[in-house]
């Protein structure tokens, strides 16, 4: 028996509206749902009904529904990013799915994982990692900030995966990339890399850790060969709900961290599906996390999300716009494009010391927001999810006016 969610008031056009749905502090201008998301107070009691459910039968929650109930939540998930139930697994998070396919793949001294400069601090540990102990390199195309482009729709997308192509050798196996960068929040084209990389015999594996929720997603079309996303991120869903998917034909490169019950076609672990049975049951864990994903994806649907982002969007393209007028630095890329969607960044003057400003931006203006250092340059990223007003952005805006002067 599924426990019902509480149904949410529609969503009215107003993303005003949307601010009393969350849990967050509203003392807090909170421009920082890029780090770990923020979940609505519905998605929260749903996912604390998982819980206590848990606790009041461990035994026939865990030993007997816990497939059965997963698998609804895949079948939710699954409609939501165009994928079959049995090609996607819950996981942690991201990274824990970048480790996983990283740690799989047979690679030898010689062979070359291609990724861009843009990714993300914790997965190119990983890799370096795994390259450290097999010989193969980790090789980073640098993609130029600001992005220059020279027109406009399907042309600027070429330009990137040109710039980006040149770093493929007869060495390359395999290209790592994020959807939606962390550092930059730029959106890169994957579907066309992924096409190429296909097309070349490369496998592809795509971090989209900010993706889920921030951009449509169909991973049907998009046809990488492993795609790991957060939903606790953008999406909504409570911390520790990700997922792996992988294609039919790659499944069987995938090893587990954790080899347990699921491994060894136990019946009592099993859901048909090798690739699922052999990530999902890795010994006792709480899944509330992961079965309250449909009530996420519910809570955007009664909420008409797409709207609410192209308001983000707005809110967020006119942060940059102010903040670059403040400084009197260019934007990193055309405010017109769809290469940055909820989460943008903006450049920053020199600072001795971005902790400095962050934590006075934090202290005395109440605002929440990542600084970040990423090659030679200084940027501040800013979030806008349904729950933000023009009052956070102005407190940014005000805070920076207040603050760079004495810190630059």
């Amino acid at each position: 028996m599924k426990i019902p969610v509480p149904p949410a008031p529609a969503y009215n056009g107003c993303m005003s509206t949307l601010k009393e749905f969350f849990l967050l502090d509203p003392a807090i201008h909170f421009l920082n749902h890029g780090s770990f998301g923020a979940t609505p107070n519905s998605v929260f009691k749903a996912y604390q009904a998982w819980q206590l459910r848990l606790e009041r039968q461990p035994v026939l929650f865990l030993g007997r529904e816990y497939d059965s109930l997963l698998r609804d939540s895949r079948a939710a998930l699954g409609g939501y990013v165009h994928a079959e139930a049995d090609d996607l697994v819950y996981i942690t998070n991201a990274t824990y799915g970048v480790n996983l396919i990283a740690r799989s793949l047979d690679l030898r001294p010689g062979d070359e994982v291609l990724t861009s400069d843009h990714e993300y601090g914790a997965c190119d540990y990983t890799w370096e990692f795994v390259c450290g102990k097999t010989g193969a390199k980790y090789v980073h195309q640098p993609i130029p900030l600001p992005v220059s482009l020279s027109g406009r729709g399907a042309g600027d997308e070429a330009e990137i995966v040109d710039q980006f192509w040149q770093g493929v050798t007869q060495r390359t196996k395999v290209i790592y990339l994020s959807h939606i960068t962390s550092p930059t929040a730029l959106r890169l084209p994957v579907k066309q890399i992924c096409q190429r990389a296909r097309q070349a015999g490369i496998l592809s594996v795509i971090d989209g850790a900010h993706a889920l929720g921030q951009v449509p997603l169909d991973l049907q079309a998009l046809d990488a060969d492993f795609y790991t996303s957060n939903c606790h991120k953008w999406a909504l869903a409570p911390k520790g709900a990700a997922f792996l998917y992988a294609r039919r034909e790659t499944q069987h490169l995938v090893e587990p961290l954790v080899v347990s019950w699921g491994y060894g076609n136990d019946p009592r672990f099993g859901t048909g599906s090798r690739y699922v049975d052999s990530l999902q049951w890795t010994g006792t864990k709480d899944p509330a996390a992961a079965l309250a994903v449909p009530a996420a994806l519910q809570f955007m649907e009664e909420h008409r999300w797409d709207e609410v982002r192209r308001e983000c969007h707005l809110l967020l393209r006119q942060a940059i716009e102010r903040i670059c007028e403040l400084t009197g630095l260019p934007p990193l890329y055309p405010l017109d494009s769809d290469l940055y969607i909820q989460m943008g960044i903006a450049p920053l003057p020199p600072i001795a010391d971005l902790t400095v400003l962050k934590s006075r931006l934090y202290d005395e203006f109440r605002v929440e927001v990542p600084l970040i250092q990423w090659r030679d340059r200084q940027f501040v990223r800013i979030s806008v999810q349904g729950y933000n007003l023009q009052e956070d952005v102005d407190a940014l805006v005000e805070g920076l006016r207040v603050l760079l002067p004495l810190l630059s």
